[in-house]
């Protein structure tokens, strides 16, 4: 059978090329490596699945940054409003937490791949498991595609195959050697949305502590080169995020530390970059300064370190001391102006070294992939191959941390089948 659309790739992306393209009458085949479909959308936010973020179309262009560009065609055909009603219209009913992020009610992930799934046995696309592409050539009227099974012909193809985050899902960035055969310039791929390391005990001796209000900075720290490459002038830090962060046995985690990991992952020298926290980002100097003499003029006797733990969690505390070389057992009336100074420093900005990721194998994103500009972002048609089209992370893509990435991947994907 000659097909008219093959997707390669039955993650979010592809899953929602295929049902777009096979429900406007295109004969469709999905095919899919993994025996399963949708591995990554099982386990993605933490088995709930964020599918996207409460905002609209502009609030997802701001936060690609530069990327969010390209991303103005794909929104303006699935806004994040519209992919909200796509999975209610299949009895999936929607939240939105704090955050912004928006979770199925149920806050199950099963729910989420088993709406996709309906929807795509409804289109009567056929899907097809363990079936992973081997080769992609271009022919004079489409595609032939070579898997073990044989070799398919189409007259169009979608890639939908991911990055390199997760390997163990099945993305290993198989789609890159193919699209740069093709002629595709691949933007070198790097870890995104990753926990950060570091060999600072005063940091791993605090896992399991989760501060829920922190300001991070990535700045070059004090041990770079003099290069002019590598240490700038002024120390403008190369990214600020605020929001929560989780110490761990290797460092740190959570939607803050992960935030800023792309920043780290993509410097060319790593091991030279700190994190500076702020764990008061509500207080300025001065007022932490004056809730430190308040507290301590309250109960002289009392231990400093007993005074700090009223501010910040217990075990921060004690660590803070321990990094200051501040003698735990200090009576808050014998705080002197410089410990305070050093206090107020330890709150305000602390630093942590960092000793890399714990990459692809813990990354949520794949930061690189298919150059944008090799891609026409009002059809996903690639510029260099007619009726090739690429959707989802397999593009130079990546978001924040909070169903922005899967709010790209169906954008582009809806985009991409509307066309084929």
């Amino acid at each position: 059978m000659r097909w008219d659309v093959i997707v390669v790739g039955a993650g979010a992306a592809g899953l929602l090329a295929a049902i777009r393209a096979a429900e406007r009458g295109r004969r469709t085949l999905l095919l899919e490596k993994n025996r399963k479909p949708g591995a990554k959308i099982l386990m993605s936010g933490g088995t709930r699945c964020n599918i996207t973020h409460n905002t609209d179309a502009r609030g997802i262009v701001a936060a690609y940054g530069h990327q969010g560009r390209f991303l103005h065609s794909a929104l303006a055909a699935l806004s994040p409003a519209d992919v909200v009603a796509v999975f209610e219209a299949e009895g999936v009913a929607t939240k939105v937490e704090e955050t912004g992020k928006v979770f199925p009610a149920s806050d199950h992930a099963t729910d989420v791949l088993a709406a996709l799934l309906q929807r795509l046995e409804r289109s009567d696309c056929e899907l097809r498991l363990g079936e992973p592409l081997v080769e992609i050539a271009k022919i004079d009227d489409g595609f032939q595609l070579v898997t073990p099974e044989g070799v398919h012909e189409t007259t169009t193809v979608i890639i939908t195959t991911g990055g390199q985050s997760y390997p163990g899902c099945g993305t290993t960035g198989d789609a890159y050697r193919w699209l740069a055969e093709l002629g595709h310039t691949i933007i070198p791929p790097r870890p995104a949305l990753t926990p950060i390391t570091t060999n600072a005990t005063w940091v791993t001796s605090l896992k399991g502590i989760t501060i829920p209000d922190v300001i991070v900075k990535v700045v070059v720290s004090d041990r770079a080169t003099t290069s002019s490459e590598t240490k700038p002038k002024k120390k403008k830090p190369l990214d600020e995020r605020r929001g929560s962060f989780l110490f761990t046995h290797f460092g740190l985690s959570g939607p803050v530390a992960l935030d800023v990991s792309r920043t780290i992952t993509g410097h060319p020298e790593p091991m030279v970059l700190d994190l500076e926290c702020d764990f008061l980002p509500s207080q300025s100097i001065e007022e932490v300064d004056a809730t430190i003499l308040r507290e301590a003029a309250s109960d002289g006797k009392k231990q400093l370190i007993g005074v700090l733990s009223r501010i910040v969690p217990r075990r921060l505390a004690e660590a803070l001391f321990e990094k200051a070389a501040i003698n735990p057992e200090l009576k808050a009336a014998e705080m002197s102006k410089v410990i305070r100074q050093q206090l107020v420093e330890a709150l305000k900005r602390s630093r942590i070294p960092v000793s890399g990721t714990r990459g692809f194998k813990k990354a949520e994103v794949t930061a690189g992939g298919v150059k944008l500009g090799e891609v026409n972002s009002s059809t996903m048609e690639s510029k260099l191959v007619s009726n090739l089209y690429l959707a989802g992370e397999v593009l130079d893509l990546d978001g924040p941390i909070g169903g922005f990435n899967f709010q790209a991947a169906f954008s582009t994907a809806w985009l991409a089948g509307s066309h084929v």
